[in-house]
């Protein structure tokens, strides 16, 4: 076995390779669930579908309309309705805009947060084939403080590509974005969100941007990664994502 400094030295690298996907399971059989549950966009305003970790597990897990498996490659394949006016969706409290997102969770299957210290990060490798028609477009992963129940840091893709970040000067202010890149629409990246150490950063393919909490005094927070439609019209977003990794330490 190797020593425990060099399995953590490995645990904290980008993902660069993806392992083998096994198309004929659903998502549970090819990601590891066990820190994740899902919030669907059905349900009720204010009291949306949630699927609890422990049925996303497994290569029988939950499966849906808009959370299933690319039955040519094995990826998770996560669609988001439009605007709810138009279509329909159930939304969150505190949200105007509908969801098929993941949230992070413990290994007891609970709701949970972690003190911006140490290491925190969130490595994803997707792409983005149907981008919303929202102001920034659709967002694909979230650090969410959890006593505020505001997202300190929302990373968002849009139509033509660009990857921005709206990072939120306190829990009460509008977002400050800022632009991290561009990558073509169904083109593959990996993105890693950290908070760790007290200092938030994402990066993209390798680049990263440094971000200001501004007047945040060190939150817990917690990931979430997935489809989070922001779009004015009924046009249904689509995310293909390869792999996810979460560290803690």
């Amino acid at each position: 076995m190797a020593p425990k400094s060099i399995i953590s030295l490995f645990s904290l690298l980008p993902i660069t390779a993806v392992l083998a996907l096994n198309p004929s399971c659903a998502p549970g059989g090819n990601f590891d669930f066990t820190v994740w549950s899902l919030q669907l966009p059905t349900g009720s305003d204010g009291s949306v579908d949630t699927i609890k970790s422990k049925a996303l597990q497994g290569c029988s897990g939950y499966t849906g309309p808009t959370f299933y498996t690319d039955k040519t490659n094995g990826e998770l394949i996560l669609t988001a309705p439009g605007n709810p006016d138009l279509t329909g969706c159930a939304t969150t409290s505190g949200s105007e805009h509908c969801r098929t997102e993941l949230r992070e969770v413990n290994k007891s299957g609970q709701n949970t947060n972690w003190p911006p210290t140490g290491t925190n990060t969130n490595t994803v490798r997707l792409k983005v084939v149907k981008a919303d028609d929202g102001t920034h477009g659709t967002a694909i992963g979230q650090v969410f403080a959890a006593e505020a129940s505001k997202p300190l840091a929302e990373m968002y893709y849009s139509t033509k590509g660009d990857i921005v970040v709206g990072v939120k000067q306190d829990a009460d202010s509008d977002q400050v974005v800022i632009k991290l890149g561009n990558v073509p629409v169904g083109t593959y990246f990996t993105y890693i969100m950290s908070y760790s150490n007290n200092v938030l950063s994402i990066s993209i393919n390798g680049n990263k941007t440094t971000l200001s909490t501004f007047d945040w005094d060190s939150p817990n927070c917690y990931f979430k990664t997935g489809n989070y439609n922001q779009g004015k019209t009924a046009v249904t977003s689509e995310v293909h994502i390869q792999s996810i990794n979460v560290v803690h330490s």
